[in-house]
């Protein structure tokens, strides 16, 4: 069976580091995308391309694609990850704040795998994978943003779905709770905030990056190729779907 190569998307840290480096255990060549460093991720994975990027300039983003095209020759998957999750009360909401959450979470996904897809379909086989949230279904009121953004993601996955199953390539999205992340510890509010979606979920305590793993490695499988147009929810029974 020919070496599967992934792209990891917010790959320096958090969420993002645990998938590349599940995908590298399992024999996957990976090149993982951020706009920051990322030793800690390479010092983990064997061969790991590292790429310094802008997930939301188009240029970047074709060169980065290149670096891993002339390391690996083809690419597999896509695991559309990098995001960013503001709060505040909508109506202090700037619509320069709207445009970001937007191009971030939603339009990145877009142009990525519109870069991506040409090289899937060559390969006749291709799993693209969107992170998307749980709070889709919870709806929190200071993050009207960022719901709208993970809501129009799973829209894309679905539609997108539909158009790229006759090409042997599935796109599914995985829809966690509140991950314990440098990133999400990082406000003010982040005890406060854990503490909330704790008490909301039928398994009492906070998700970790590694609580994501199985699913993700689940949804690429080769076994998984009737899979397709689906958000797993994996938010410890803080929502159903």
């Amino acid at each position: 069976m020919e070496t599967r190569t992934a792209l990891v998307t917010g790959a320096a840290q958090g969420l993002g580091q645990e998938f590349a480096v599940a995908l590298a255990g399992r024999g996957y060549r990976v090149a993982g995308l951020d706009l920051a460093p990322q030793p800690d991720t390479a010092e983990r994975i064997l061969d790991y391309v590292e790429l310094i990027a802008d997930v939301t300039d188009e240029t970047q983003l074709h060169a980065a694609l290149e670096r891993v095209l002339d390391r690996f020759g083809t690419l597999h998957v896509l695991v559309n990850n990098a995001g960013v999750h503001p709060q505040s009360a909508f109506e202090d909401t700037t619509p320069e704040e709207w445009r970001h959450v937007m191009r971030v979470n939603l339009e990145a996904p877009f142009l990525l795998t519109r870069a991506v897809l040409p090289h899937l379909k060559a390969a006749g086989w291709g799993r693209i994978v969107n992170i998307a949230s749980a709070t889709v279904l919870t709806a929190p009121p200071t993050m009207v943003a960022y719901v709208a953004s993970k809501a129009g993601l799973v829209g894309f996955t679905r539609a997108l779905a539909s158009a790229l199953g006759p090409y042997g390539i599935t796109v599914n999205a995985i829809a966690p709770s509140l991950v314990r992340t440098a990133t999400a510890e990082h406000p003010v509010r982040a005890d406060r905030d854990f503490e909330h979606v704790r008490a909301q979920q039928a398994v009492p305590r906070t998700q970790e990056p590694s609580d994501l793993v199985s699913t993700l490695l689940y949804v690429v499988d080769e076994g998984s190729g009737f899979l397709t147009g689906q958000t797993l929810n994996v938010a410890g029974g803080s929502a159903y779907w």
